[in-house]
């Protein structure tokens, strides 16, 4: 098996003459039907956006490795969260979401991985669950709500450490199915207060009208 670690945490693998994202894990029980190869989970880009922007050789550098706190809004059922819990194996996962079907498919995953914190919230009212989380390294967000740069500058203001980072995961068409999704994109990046942007990318060919957005936050 040709192994190379790539970011801290994540990891290519050569499966059948092709580089495959990969996280490694000792929790042997799949969480959405993924390859496991001797504890290495093959990380699909077309199911996860953090794994698309990866793929683009983008987002690496910043504040996800072992020991980082992680802020995560939308967690839905837990794609994405299982593989920042086996990157940030040493720290902790705050991970938010607002419905409660998707709270209970993630409610699994919690109960066997020990730095995972499941929040049944809104990501809109983050004061809502400020007795529950600490100062993080990292927020990653990825919700389906219109006022996705307010949400994201709201918890970036209340928990990121200065110098810490976003992702924001912008899904175009939840904010106005009219306009052309870049120029959504565009304005969406101008909303965010108090972080310094670092770069943006079009998350074509794995996902449609998404665009990620990492930002630091100002000293």
């Amino acid at each position: 098996m040709l192994l190379q670690e790539i970011s801290p945490g994540v990891f290519t693998i050569e499966i059948d003459g092709q580089r495959r994202l990969a996280t490694f894990s000792p929790d042997p029980v799949p969480v959405y039907g993924e390859r496991i190869i001797d504890g290495y989970r093959i990380w699909d880009p077309f199911r996860s956006k953090l794994a698309a922007l990866l793929q683009k050789g983008k987002g690496r550098g910043l504040s996800l490795s072992r020991d980082s706190k992680v802020l995560y809004l939308g967690a839905a059922t837990g794609t994405t969260v299982s593989h920042v819990s086996d990157i940030a194996s040493g720290g902790m996962i705050y991970a938010v979401e607002f419905s409660p079907r998707s709270m209970r498919d993630l409610l699994p995953l919690c109960e066997r991985r020990k730095n995972i914190i499941p929040i049944l919230a809104d990501a809109a009212r983050p004061e809502s669950y400020s007795s529950l989380v600490e100062p993080v390294d990292l927020v990653y967000q990825d919700v389906a709500q219109r006022n996705q740069a307010e949400i994201a500058s709201l918890n970036s203001d209340l928990y990121l450490r200065p110098e810490g980072d976003l992702i924001m995961m912008v899904k175009t068409r939840s904010i106005d199915v009219t306009a052309a999704p870049q120029a959504v994109f565009r304005a969406e990046v101008r909303e965010l207060k108090g972080l310094d942007l670092v770069e943006s990318v079009d998350l074509l060919p794995f996902h449609q009208d998404h665009w990620a957005v990492t930002a630091r936050k100002s000293i």
